[in-house]
């Protein structure tokens, strides 16, 4: 309970916050390269949630490192045996070149990454208690489903608030 609070308040600062980062990539293709994950998790269809804030980050860097973490840690998520699961092999490919895609593009607009933001033993967390627990079912694939969904509908207004006029 309380780590949804945190999350939370966590995301309404982020939502809030504006930027002066500059970032080209983040600027002409974060937003079409997420529209497409979004697009491809939709067509996978056979809690936790994760919330993020402003009030944690202390500048625009943190909300971007914060950001390709999260794109990792999906990738990572997805990486594992799903073959259970009544998705294309063709379409869990696609998704998963794209999340890498984006997570490599915006890991190059920081200068470092050393921020630990607990997103690691969150997607652990699913991957032990959801997919390992329920011998990766398509019932449990569903549920990570429709996690990583919200996580990257909640990453485009945090990416968004990084966007900058050059």
């Amino acid at each position: 309970m309380i780590n949804r609070v945190f999350f939370a308040c966590l995301f309404l600062g982020l939502v809030t916050a504006g930027s002066s980062l500059s970032c080209k990539w983040m600027d002409d293709k974060f937003k079409q390269h997420n529209e497409e994950t979004l697009k491809l998790l939709d067509t996978m269809v056979s809690a936790h949630l994760l919330i993020f804030t402003l009030n944690f980050f202390k500048c625009d860097e943190d909300k971007l490192a914060f950001t390709v973490q999260v794109l990792e840690e999906v990738a990572a998520l997805f990486e594992e045996d799903h073959s259970s699961a009544s998705w294309e092999d063709s379409t869990v490919r696609n998704f998963l070149n794209i999340v890498n895609k984006q997570a490599e593009e915006l890991h190059s607009c920081v200068s470092s990454l050393s921020l630990y933001f607990k997103t690691e033993m969150y997607f652990k967390r699913l991957s032990d208690d959801v997919l390992k627990k329920k011998g990766h079912s398509a019932e449990a694939w569903e549920v990570i489903r429709k996690e990583t969904k919200a996580h990257l509908m909640r990453a485009e207004p945090l990416a968004s608030s990084l966007h900058t006029v050059n």
